[in-house]
């Protein structure tokens, strides 16, 4: 083509072509562990990083690999590695940046699994999180120390529907010499493209919004290809000779998508939280709807986020997409096309009321997921949140009254009925 294809082309073709063995035109289920080599020579370039190729499939899978690159293309990244959930892509990005002692610096404004692994898992590594309390590019500064080695946020964050301001912490990070990490699961490709706006290192859980149908677990780590790894050697991995691969420098010989290749045969070679080609599979038919869906979730959460927001029993709603939002202006500047389908809303009562509503709901599904075609509700106090104590729920966004819902595909006056009946039923 001459010019650059649209996204929803993209978001169809990239990465495909038709099966060479046999025509097929949907990208097949490669369901096997291993491949055979085409001879002694073969497995060696292979093995020794001279040749690309399969060996196992907890590195690299046919079916997998259309996923990674139609990700990247999305994204706008170099490259992309597909791993096992949202939480796995985490830690093979901290496993290739960081060592035992090293920091990183993180938006408060999280998922709260997220905030449990940083806080306390990622202990076991000695990998150690500051937290920003603010939403200020200077809060993020006044974090970093000499032993800082990245910047980790959410574009949009969950469950709170806060957009970020990606450039200005983005500029902080490059002063700093320190690459910018972006979770884009609650606003994709779709709605915002952060290597556009100075992130270096996005990723997502694929779980979400980009399989849609909330039927596979996948996470991906897209690498822009934006960050100066051999400046310094703040990242041995990237820039000392490794021993296994001959001493190769993997920043030298892959240039801009180093990163990638570093974790997928340094950390998923090890590590081992490898993506099924099923789930892959069934990620990438959904990936082919994902504009005409985030089109459709975006529409309808507007919709929604009005009629709570006029409801009596509520007290305030966080949506970007709604004009007196305080996040409204980033959210034209971030994400143009809406304000996504996720966001959290105060239920008058607080705790008891919140658990109440979600009780009440006859469409909305309760449980811990977003993204779905069905529309989902929680309150995360009670789930998500639920290890933090209130100081630290309030923090990330979930305190006792928050209700978060994910703004499904349905019929947006069935979902508008569901939510007055379970609100006019409280206290009743």
């Amino acid at each position: 083509m001459s010019k650059e294809p649209g996204f929803d082309t993209l978001a169809i073709h990239a990465g495909a072509q038709p099966d060479p063995a046999t025509g097929a035109r949907v990208t097949p289920i490669y369901q096997t562990a291993s491949f055979v080599f085409d001879d002694v020579e073969h497995a060696a370039s292979l093995f020794g990083l001279q040749a690309f190729g399969n060996i196992y499939t907890r590195i690299t899978n046919p079916t997998t690999a259309v996923l990674e690159e139609r990700v990247a293309a999305l994204e706008g990244g170099t490259a992309a590695v597909a791993v096992a959930s949202g939480h796995a892509a985490q830690l093979i990005v901290m496993h290739t940046l960081l060592q035992p002692g090293d920091e990183f610096v993180s938006s408060r404004k999280l998922y709260g699994g997220s905030i449990n692994q940083f806080s306390q898992s990622f202990k076991s590594f000695n990998w150690n999180v500051a937290w920003a309390d603010g939403l200020e590019a200077a809060d993020f500064e006044a974090k970093i120390t000499d032993k800082t080695k990245a910047i980790f946020i959410e574009s949009l964050a969950n469950p709170g529907g806060v957009v970020m301001d990606i450039r200005a912490i983005a500029d902080v990070a490059a002063r700093h010499h320190i690459p910018l990490i972006v979770d884009n699961t609650m606003a994709t490709p779709y709605l915002c493209r952060p290597i556009e706006h100075g992130a270096d290192i996005v990723v997502e859980s694929l779980t979400k919004f980009l399989g849609g149908h909330g039927n596979s677990m996948g996470g991906i780590i897209v690498d822009g290809g934006t960050f100066d790894w051999t400046k310094d050697d703040r990242f041995p991995v990237l820039t000392q000779p490794r021993a296994e691969y001959g001493d190769m420098i993997l920043a030298e010989t892959f240039g801009n998508f180093a990163f990638a290749i570093a974790c997928r045969v340094l950390g998923l070679r090890d590590l081992g939280p490898a993506i099924s080609p099923f789930n892959a599979f069934q990620i990438l038919t959904g990936i082919e709807t994902l504009g005409l869906r985030m089109g459709r979730h975006c529409e309808n959460a507007l919709k929604v986020a009005k009629f709570l927001d006029g409801h009596d029993k509520v007290d305030w709603v966080s949506y970007a997409g709604l004009e007196a939002d305080p996040n409204h202006e980033k959210q034209k500047r971030y994400m143009p096309k809406g304000g996504g389908a996720v966001f959290t809303f105060g239920v008058k009562g607080g705790y008891q009321a919140g658990v109440d509503l979600v009780s009440s709901v006859e469409i909305f599904s309760h449980l811990a997921n977003i993204g779905d075609t069905r529309s989902l509700i929680i309150h995360p106090a009670s789930t998500t949140h639920r290890q933090l104590d209130e100081g630290a729920q309030e923090a990330a966004g979930a305190g006792p009254d928050v209700v978060r819902i994910s703004v499904g595909l349905e019929s947006v006056d069935d979902l508008i009925g569901d939510l007055g009946q379970a609100l006019d039923g409280l206290g009743s």
